[in-house]
């Protein structure tokens, strides 16, 4: 009886254990997904801010286009 009581009684810690450690990997989980939310709002507004860059090259090479026929006629 007694080693019967002793099995259960390492049966249940090991359990509780067990247990513990789900748990624990439950909340890191939830800690990755809201991390990974977050990473996904980030990369949104940094690709919804980018429009501009190809825009601002366009102008530029327009400017240094019409700089360079404006000397090319112009002396």
């Amino acid at each position: 009886m007694l080693e019967l009581a002793e099995l259960r009684r390492s049966v249940d810690v090991g359990n509780a254990t067990t247990q513990g450690q789900l748990a624990l990997l439950v909340q890191r989980g939830d800690q990755t997904d809201r991390r990974m939310e977050d990473h996904e709002q980030r990369l949104d507004a940094l690709e919804r801010n980018r429009w501009p860059l190809p825009a601002v090259a366009s102008v530029t090479s327009l400017c240094a286009l019409g700089v360079a026929v404006w000397q090319a006629f112009g002396r």
